[in-house]
This record gives C-alpha cells, sequence and structure tokens, in this order.
C-alpha cells in the first residue's frame, strides 16, 4: 500500500460501529479487521485514515445486512496532524465500501467531504466523492 502524508494516529478499534458514506446499500456497519495493518504481536489490530478494513454491514439493504466487505475508512473523529502543522478531524467516523481488490468502490457517490490522505491512496473512491478536504 502507498504511503501516506500525514502522521495519522490510529483512531478505530476493531469493533468499531462506522457510517457508510456511499451509495452501495449499507447504512451502519462494523469493523472486523485491519487488512495489511502493522501491528505488534498480541496486540489488537487498529485502523486509522486512508486503511483497508474489513466491515460487516449491521443496517442497510436485506441482502447486504450481515455480509462482510472490503472498505476504506474515509473520515474519522480522532484528529490527525498532517506535515504542514494542521491537525484534522471529523464529525463522524466513516468507510467506503470496496468493489474488488484493485480499489474500485462498490457505490457511485459519496456524501460529504473526504480527506486528502484518501485521494493519494485510493483515487477511484476520492473520484466519486463530493469534495476532498
Amino acid at each position: 500500500m502507498k504511503a501516506i502524508s500525514a502522521k495519522a494516529t490510529r483512531g478505530l478499534n476493531l469493533g468499531s460501529t462506522v457510517i457508510v458514506a456511499d451509495n452501495s446499500g449499507g447504512k451502519i456497519a462494523r469493523i472486523v479487521g485491519v487488512k495489511k495493518g502493522k501491528s505488534k504481536k498480541g496486540r489488537q489490530g487498529s485502523a486509522k485514515i486512508a486503511d483497508w478494513v474489513k466491515v460487516s454491514i449491521k443496517k442497510g439493504d436485506p441482502e447486504m445486512r450481515g455480509k462482510v466487505f472490503d472498505a476504506v475508512v474515509i473520515k474519522i473523529k480522532k484528529p490527525y496532524r498532517r506535515l504542514n502543522g494542521e491537525r484534522v478531524a471529523f464529525e463522524e467516523n466513516a468507510v467506503a465500501i470496496l468493489k474488488d481488490d484493485k480499489g474500485n468502490p462498490k457505490g457511485t457517490q459519496i456524501k460529504g467531504p473526504v480527506a486528502r490522505e484518501v485521494m493519494e491512496r485510493w483515487a477511484q473512491v476520492a473520484k466519486i466523492a463530493q469534495s476532498v478536504y
């Protein structure tokens, strides 16, 4: 995975409830795993901005509910620091669901802004966003 240009803090633990910000059919999801995550042996994984995670859909379309999908973290409440010194935090924790391993999103649009770090790592996801912050 490509590096991001921020000193991102890990703000989402396994089991965290997040909002699905795209129009793929899910509404609320729970993080069940962090793919390609860096962690110490015996420590539970956690996710930061622009990380690739596995989510289980808790609310949404009946055919999606209970299934596990790949997703990208696009917003986190926990403040993180960019290299120019500014700190960024969003109002909610949100993900965008992926269709395949190449990073193509399942939905066709994302509600609300997306972090700039997501654009650096996942160009197709940022392309369908309303704005990049």
